[in-house]
């Protein structure tokens, strides 16, 4: 999955399937996506998703016949980079695509509701982060084209949890799927040799196979015997979101009621990351942050739970120094970490045109084609057999078999019933309770009440 960055600016890949270095960080967003900071839509204003849709009637050709479709996206979603706007431009002559990108979504999805409210100031097509579609699609699914029903779309090309997730309770579907993040787990093949474990992916991978507890305990061994100021993983959030993906039952339960007080997934995951603080087995850092940007450069620590998208960040991170060292193996269980969602908002006079650019940019040969160039992992299962994707290795990750590893995790994918506030109680989690009990020494009680504490305040139960 290419990172969409939240704050830097992405960078065309060379080669097949190689993560560009300093791409979107999918991730980087959903962690720290504030959507409780709704505050900031009335200073944002209705310029800021400009090269907006009409608001209503007909087409909005210009002077020269072509019509300008419009696309809203936060950070780099990897369409202009890997050169589909300008192959789509080509087929369709008569077509002109202007993307208007905010660098951060926390910025981008206020200001999209803003202009929701406002019914007008939308893009032709807007893009939505996984954590926010919960929200869009069950509080403005009736300001959005039905996209089950848009010419072209088959809803077998989709994985089934994905498609799921843009469903509104009507049953219509706001939104198709564009990249996910199945995860793996990457890992530095030296250290796990200096601490005796072994460092062959499929050795490896069967240390903690089915239980992410066979993870900890896993670096409850390293931790024995780890090389001089090192970690085994690089913090105890990346663990727990890591896990708690891997559960049918996150925060909402399928009927939409607020559970994660009594979420056995949230309580395992948040044992599991408590008993790698106790340890000492994590590096105490908050990922995205400099000083874990720089413990990659360090090799301060021996593992991380990845998404594809991530490969291209630990390389640049890392650097060349250390092109020998990184392998990648699956993740104790499937779980999902960041994607989002093409949609078309209702009554823009590029209706038409914008629902075939948003199934086009989104059909399996074109997210197979983003892969390659972007590194950004299909939502569209019919992807994972055209070369792009099956065919995919990473050499900096020793060859890794990238294109069969993620897909093999993203096809046991639980579908997890999301929530309107996803995103507030995932970022409280891991940037509040855990940090506190990681960084500040509080207990895991402590950190634990902070969060139900947080929780209550912006989140109505």
């Amino acid at each position: 999955m290419a990172i969409r960055k939240t704050s830097t600016t992405g960078k065309r890949s060379e080669g097949r399937a190689h993560v560009p270095a300093g791409q979107r960080r999918t991730g980087h967003r959903a962690l720290r996506t504030r959507p409780f900071a709704y505050g900031l839509t009335a200073v944002l204003g209705a310029g800021l998703l400009s090269g907006c849709a009409q608001d209503s009637g007909g087409s909005s050709a210009s002077a020269d016949g072509k019509t300008t479709v419009s696309v809203g996206v936060f950070g780099v979603f990897g369409y202009k980079q890997a050169g589909l706007y300008d192959e789509y431009e080509k087929l369709h002559p008569n077509i002109r695509i202007k993307e208007n990108a905010i660098e951060r979504n926390e910025n981008y999805y206020p200001a999209l509701l803003n202009h929701l409210s406002a019914g007008s100031g939308l893009s032709d097509i807007q893009a939505v982060e996984v954590d926010n579609i919960s929200e869009v699609a069950q509080l403005h699914a009736d300001k959005f084209v039905d996209m089950a029903k848009a010419e072209g779309v088959d809803k077998s090309d989709w994985l089934s949890w994905k498609w799921n997730q843009a469903k509104a309770p009507g049953g219509q579907v706001v939104g198709l799927g564009t990249d996910i993040g199945p995860m793996g787990i990457c890992y530095r093949k030296d250290l796990f040799e200096k601490a005796g474990l072994p460092s062959e992916r499929d050795e490896v991978g069967e240390l903690w196979k089915g239980d992410w507890a066979k993870y900890v305990e896993t670096g409850e061994r390293y931790m024995k015997a780890a090389p001089k100021d090192t970690a085994f993983t690089d913090g105890a959030a990346g663990l727990y979101n890591g896990a708690v993906s891997s559960y049918p039952v996150k925060y909402y339960d399928a009927d939409g009621k607020l559970v994660y007080k009594k979420s056995k997934g949230v309580r395992e995951s948040w044992d599991l990351a408590m008993r790698a603080v106790d340890g000492k087995m994590t590096g105490k850092l908050k990922q995205f942050d400099k000083e874990w940007d720089q413990a990659y450069a360090n090799g301060a620590f021996a593992s991380v739970v990845c998404p594809p998208w991530m490969l291209g960040y630990i390389k640049e991170k890392a650097g060349e120094k250390a092109a020998d060292k990184w392998d990648v193996a699956p993740a104790p269980k499937p779980g999902n970490w960041g994607g989002s969602f093409l949609t078309v908002p209702k009554g823009g006079k590029n209706e038409k045109e914008a629902l075939k650019l948003a199934q086009w940019l989104t059909a399996p040969k074109q997210q197979a084609r983003l892969f390659e160039k972007q590194a950004s992992f299909p939502s569209a299962k019919a992807a994972y057999d055209l070369p792009e994707v099956k065919d995919a290795k990473h050499p900096y990750f020793g060859d890794a078999p990238i294109g069969d590893i993620f897909a093999e995790a993203a096809e046991g994918i639980p579908t997890i019933p999301l929530g309107p506030k996803d995103g507030v109680i995932k970022t409280t989690i891991s940037d509040i309770g855990i940090l506190q009990v990681e960084q500040q020494g509080k207990s895991p009680e402590e950190g634990w009440n902070a969060v139900v504490k947080k929780i209550d305040d912006v989140v109505e139960n």
